[in-house]
Order: structure tokens, then sequence, then C-alpha cells
């Protein structure tokens, strides 16, 4: 009889130990599955942080050239204004 109670306890032991690790192993695909999305999700954020920061140097350069565009007119007005005070005089 004490072998037909180690043998019993020995096949409900063996089963808890299948059982965890049918749940670990169902739990590892799942966390498997979700770093695979956050790996994707990770270089979308990291090509449209590239994409914001060419877009941020053109829009530095834009500013840039809008400045000078700025002082070239001021300076066009100050010489038309020039040449108005010269014709009236």
């Amino acid at each position: 009889m004490g072998s037909k109670l180690t043998g019993v306890v020995f096949w409900i032991v063996l089963g808890v130990v299948l059982l965890g690790l049918v749940v670990l192993v169902l739990t590892l695909g799942s966390v498997l599955g979700r770093l695979a999305g956050l790996q994707r999700a990770t270089r979308r954020l990291l090509l449209r942080q590239e994409q914001a920061a060419r877009v941020s140097v053109k829009g530095q350069a834009l500013q840039e050239r809008l400045l000078v565009l700025q002082r070239q007119a001021e300076v066009a007005e100050q010489r038309l204004a020039a040449l108005a005070a010269r014709r009236q005089a």
C-alpha cells in the first residue's frame, strides 16, 4: 500500500509540475508577443523622432532665411525712401 500511495503522490506532483510548466509557457508566449509589439512601437517612435528632428532643422533654416529676407526688405524700403526723397528735393 505504501508503494501505491507513493505512486499516487508521484503522479499528483508530476501533474502539478506539468500544469505549472504549461502555465509558464503560455505566459511566456504572451509576454514575448507583447515585447514584439513594443519593439515595433519603439522603432516607429524613433523614426518619428528622427523626422521631427529633420523638420526642426528645416524650420530653423527657414526662420533664418526669413530673417535675412526681412533685413533685405528693410534695406530695400530704406533705399526706396531715399530715392523718393531725392526726387522730391
